[in-house]
């Protein structure tokens, strides 16, 4: 695109260029003419007749006459404005001779004429339609770039949403099926530690069923009690992550109410505290805040884990990027689009230092 744009403001400035030289070679032939008839007293009438075509010929080219004193001779071509105001026509003039030096015609009474010129309005006028079509010319890369890029990340959002309901479609099934076979254990055992907390675990696949269904469409932010939602998920994912992290969290000592949707909100957090845990390799510190910043809402996840190179965290977001040898790396490309499509809000990586970790930041607005 660059080459092909350069390529076009190349051309049109030699051509430019070239439609200048022959407006000063028609002014050259002009000039002489008028010295043929200043030097010849009685030219004869077909000298006459090409001089008098020589002068007529030049119908674009702006032409003034001056003098020795600055005195008005003759002019053509010039703004019909002031054609009748001598003092600007002078001022013309000197304009004139700042883009090209007059022309002195010597006469024989010493009163000498100097002829200033300059380039027609048609060329002038040129010289700035390279950058124009230059201009257009990328607006239209640009609007194509934009356009076709746009249809990949549908059809990237289409397919990710396809894959999640069919991953919920099919985690559903033996879903049914485990539902089935603990009641019929709890029938047995009723008070068996093991038994309540496998309940929990399916209630969990239960939710993330869920999450998946809920992916590819929009979902209801009916939920307002943001602090509720980050503890609930805080109280979960402590109970199942090693001993060996120290895991901390720091909530407002007052209610933050904040429209959100409740179970993919959890799914961000989540996702955002397994990769703290994978770059730790299981030992280290997790820290999680929620602050208040003028109308947003802030949400940190900072770990003690290996950090990030700059390129890893230029693409950490990007659909099927995974440092990790298992995983299909959507995670935190579904968080990007569960923060910004749903809920209108932003992830980044705010800060990471190779050894010494990686902060996740989450901005909502109150709404």
């Amino acid at each position: 695109m660059t080459i092909v744009v350069l390529t076009i403001v190349i051309a049109s400035t030699i051509l430019f260029n070239f439609l200048r030289k022959e407006e000063v070679k028609r002014v050259d032939i002009l000039v002489t003419a008028l010295k043929f008839q200043q030097e010849v007293k009685v030219p004869s009438l077909e000298i006459q007749a090409l001089l008098l075509q020589i002068y007529s010929s030049n119908t674009t080219i702006p032409v003034i006459i001056l003098d020795k004193d600055g005195q008005i001779i003759e002019h053509k071509n010039i703004p019909q404005d002031i054609e009748n105001n001598s003092a600007e026509i002078v001022a013309l003039a000197n304009k004139m001779a700042k883009n090209y030096p007059p022309i002195e015609i010597k006469v024989p009474n010493a009163n000498n004429q100097f002829v200033y010129y300059d380039n027609s309005e048609l060329l002038n006028n040129l010289r700035y339609s390279p950058y124009i079509l230059g201009f257009f010319i990328l607006c239209y890369f640009l609007f194509s770039f934009w356009f076709l890029r746009t249809i990949k990340k549908t059809d990237e959002g289409y397919l990710w949403a396809g894959l999640a309901k069919e991953t919920a479609h099919q985690i559903g099934t033996p879903l049914s099926s485990m539902i089935g076979w603990m009641e019929i254990m709890k029938l047995d055992t009723p008070d068996s530690e093991g038994v309540h907390e496998i309940e929990k675990d399916i209630e969990r696949l239960r939710t993330i069923s869920e999450r998946f269904s809920k992916i590819g469409s929009v979902p209801e932010l009916n939920d307002k009690d943001f602090n509720s939602t980050i503890q609930e998920n805080y109280d979960y994912l402590k109970t199942r992550i090693s001993r060996k992290i120290n895991f901390g969290l720091h909530l407002p000592n007052y209610t933050i109410l904040v429209p959100h949707n409740k179970i993919l909100m959890s799914w961000v957090i989540e996702n955002l505290v397994k990769n703290a845990v994978d770059a730790m390799k299981g030992e280290g510190s997790i820290s999680m805040s929620v602050l208040e910043r003028n109308k947003n809402i802030v949400v940190e996840v900072q770990d003690t884990g290996s950090g990030m190179t700059k390129q890893q965290a230029r693409n950490a977001f990007k659909p099927g990027y995974s440092t990790k040898k298992r995983g299909w790396g959507l995670g935190l490309s579904l968080a990007k689009r569960v923060i910004q499509e749903y809920h209108n809000g932003d992830i980044k990586i705010s800060q990471t230092e190779i050894g010494k970790g990686t902060t996740f930041r989450i901005t909502i607005k109150k709404g």
